[in-house]
């Protein structure tokens, strides 16, 4: 293929959310404060790299020596349809744009998860510094659903196994899970210098996995009426 004329811009709520419904391996919308950055390639939308900037644990600046929230975000979609251009540049273009936005902001975090057999080949793609796994983790199986104890919170829940049995759904139930290779992308020098240390060998790609984009496995089934105006 030959190389594609690739733009990035603001993408509207609309394009953003039909590129993660249909695009995307979890087919959900991020319920956080969000900065949703659309690509097109030769005027044809293709997609969208979302940016949590909540007030979350994953991007609390004070693990990185930052304020506690304004100069860390987390990187938490790539919704893509099938396109030419490599998953790093469309990211690493989206990153620039992002950062030209938002000044504040220093550091960037990703998570590639396991339980998808994802090992993080796009940020590795991208010399994104890799840190380790986190923590073993705890989340709720819901109504078919598997909800982060945050997401339980925000719905009004308890976040007790007992309690979501009782009042949601007789079969809900706490389950453990794996931990997440974190990546993460410096937005100047001093922030680069002074995350270095942190950097391990890249984790290498799991026999079984067949594939390491987010939105891997929603590439089929475009639609023809699909979103193709950006700005808000």
């Amino acid at each position: 293929m030959g190389k594609a004329d690739l733009r990035i811009d603001w993408a509207t709520h609309e394009a953003a959310k039909y590129a993660v419904e249909n695009w995307h391996y979890s087919e959900r919308m991020p319920k956080s404060k969000l900065l949703k950055i659309g690509a097109w390639e030769s005027g044809r939308f293709i997609g969208v790299v979302i940016f949590g900037v909540g007030g979350g644990n994953s991007t609390h600046g004070g693990k990185y020596g930052l304020k506690k929230a304004g100069e860390v975000c987390e990187l938490v979609r790539v919704a893509l349809r099938d396109h030419k251009s490599p998953v790093s540049r469309i990211v690493a273009v989206a990153l620039r744009f992002l950062k030209a936005s938002n000044p504040k902001l220093r550091l960037v975090v990703s998570f590639a998860d396991t339980v998808q057999g994802h090992y993080g080949g796009i940020y590795q793609a991208g010399n994104w510094f890799y840190t380790g796994l986190t923590e073993v983790d705890r989340e709720f199986h819901v109504k078919g659903e598997i909800l982060h104890p945050r997401t339980i919170h925000l719905r009004g829940w308890k976040q007790v196994e007992s309690w979501l049995r009782q009042n949601v759904d007789p079969l809900a139930r706490l389950v453990k899970t794996p931990g997440k290779h974190r990546y993460l992308m410096p937005l100047d020098d001093a922030m680069r210098t002074q995350i270095t240390p942190l950097a391990k060998p890249y984790p290498k790609r799991v026999k079984q996995a067949t594939t390491d984009d987010q939105s891997a496995g929603r590439q089929g089934g475009t639609d023809p009426h699909a979103p193709n105006i950006a700005a808000e």
